[in-house]
């Protein structure tokens, strides 16, 4: 049996790869345990609250264990990943035991759990960034029985219950010698809230891993039996999938847990106003198809919210004091000298904000080519954390869903948030002729606190009145 010593074998955690963040999901591994790594070699992509993001191995090695599989969400700071460092031989056959596994696997689950409130634990930042390399996915070797695990692990956390086969796997007891039970953290989290101490809980997974079966098993078992009720006339008993076929529960984590807490946090900690504006843009959509055609716009995204982003920029330009921030510790208005442009998109996995910095000091064709980037890079799944951080103003685009307009919600740190409505042919009073007109409704979200209804009403109508006229962007910028 190959054995490894604790010098040679590198324990890889859960790095930061944002600004504070506290957790991820290992969305896929890329090796397996035999493989061979090299430095800067991708080995997994994980989702954070904010972006799927490819983390690199920082060291040469062979792959000795994964200590997690794939779905699960792991605390920053947990180790991920064993890499024997010394240039040892592949791991011993899956019928052999391996203690040390054993040993760093229950070491990693232990480190995941939550800890208590008072123990002063904090994030452990790791980062080392994203590789550029290659992320291909290696050949995997050694049986198939963790990857049964995994997708066993899987089905439970997002079903509630094993299925059918580990049900009728019989009990196994706990390994010898062991400091505490076996559980994943989610389970543990199970038993905690359950008040269920997990030392009396007969495990029945794979390697005496306690599975939430087992926990909600453990609850039945120490219930009072209640009185059987009087036979009375029912339909026959719904199968078991009755409930699922008529509900589905989606687990809240990734970017829509993120999403969820900043808007609940934004709109319980800034005082909302909201201000609209229905406006002609049929001088903008006639410039608009005049920019498709221009030499200078070949091969760029060119849309109305091109001229609506740059209509923003202008008018925060002539009123700068609600391109801004309140600091509640300081108690003090930060006015910022830079725009950062946040646009918000809707992608697979939940709404992001990503923006564009300094998005002031571009012309127009470069505020295009960066909004077809960010575009791109949004529906891709491939939008990085540090690209949806220190954004200043944001507009949302929900015309292109076919509604007239919203009342957004701030994005935190921000003051503003424009949001655009679908631009509709309609009747509409020109030069004291009714003509069918091309009309949109605008909104705009401000926090009360440092934005006035003056102020607010000034941004707003600076905007409309580009629009439309567009001139106005070379007489106004």
């Amino acid at each position: 049996m190959t054995t490894m010593t604790e010098a040679s074998v590198r324990e890889f955690k859960m790095p930061d790869v944002g600004e504070g963040l506290t957790e991820a999901e290992i969305l896929k591994w890329y090796v397996q345990p035999g493989d061979t790594v090299t430095d800067g070699q991708v080995v997994c992509e994980v989702e954070t609250a904010k972006a799927a993001v490819e983390l690199p191995i920082p060291y040469d090695g062979v792959v000795r264990a994964l200590h997690f599989p794939e779905g699960t969400t792991v605390d920053v700071g947990t180790s991920i990943i064993a890499v024997d460092v010394s240039g040892g031989a592949a791991p011993a056959p899956a019928d052999e035991p391996q203690p040390e596994a054993t040993e760093a696997t229950e070491a990693t689950v232990a480190a995941a759990e939550p800890e208590s409130a008072g123990s002063g634990r904090q994030p452990v930042l790791v980062g080392y960034g994203v590789a550029t390399s290659s992320t291909r996915r290696r050949p995997r070797k050694g049986p198939e029985v963790p990857v049964q695990q995994a997708s066993t692990a899987i089905h439970t956390e997002l079903n509630g219950h094993a299925p059918a086969v580990q049900a009728q796997a019989p009990a196994v007891p706990a390994p010898a010698g062991a400091d505490r039970p076996l559980a994943k953290p989610p389970v543990r989290k199970l038993a905690k809230d359950l008040g269920v101490d997990l030392t009396t809980v007969v495990p029945t997974g794979p390697d005496g891993i306690i599975t939430r079966e087992d926990v909600h098993a453990a609850v039945a078992a120490a219930a009072p039996e209640a009185p059987e009720p009087a036979p009375t006339p029912a339909p026959a008993a719904a199968p078991a999938s009755y409930d699922t076929a008529r509900e589905t529960r989606v687990p809240v984590k990734g970017v829509r847990k993120a999403t969820a807490a900043a808007m609940v946090g934004s709109a319980f900690t800034a005082p909302h106003v909201t201000e609209f504006v229905t406006v002609d843009v049929t001088r903008t959509m006639k410039l608009v198809e005049e920019l498709r055609q221009d030499k200078e716009f070949a091969g760029l995204r060119v849309n109305p919210l091109l001229l609506i982003a740059k209509a923003l920029l202008v008018a925060i330009k002539r009123n700068p004091e609600i391109n801004a921030s309140w600091d509640e510790a300081a108690q003090e208005i930060v006015v910022k000298h830079y725009v950062n442009l946040g646009i918000a998109a809707a992608t697979p996995r939940g709404l992001i904000v990503p923006n564009i910095k300094d998005a002031h000091a571009k012309t127009l064709p470069q505020l295009a080519e960066s909004l077809g980037e960010l575009v791109a890079t949004a529906r891709e799944g491939r939008t990085s954390p540090a690209a949806m951080q220190g954004g200043t103003v944001t507009i949302t685009n929900v015309g292109v869903f076919g509604v007239d307009t919203g009342t957004p919600i701030l994005n935190p740190g921000e003051s503003a948030i424009l949001a655009v409505g679908a631009i509709k042919l309609q009747p509409w009073v020109h030069k004291g002729k009714v003509k069918p007109r091309q009309v949109t409704t605008l909104a705009l979200s401000f926090d009360h606190r440092l934005v006035d209804g003056e102020l607010g009403s000034k941004v707003l109508a600076d905007v409309a009145a580009i629009l439309e006229q567009p001139k106005r962007l070379i007489s106004w910028a």
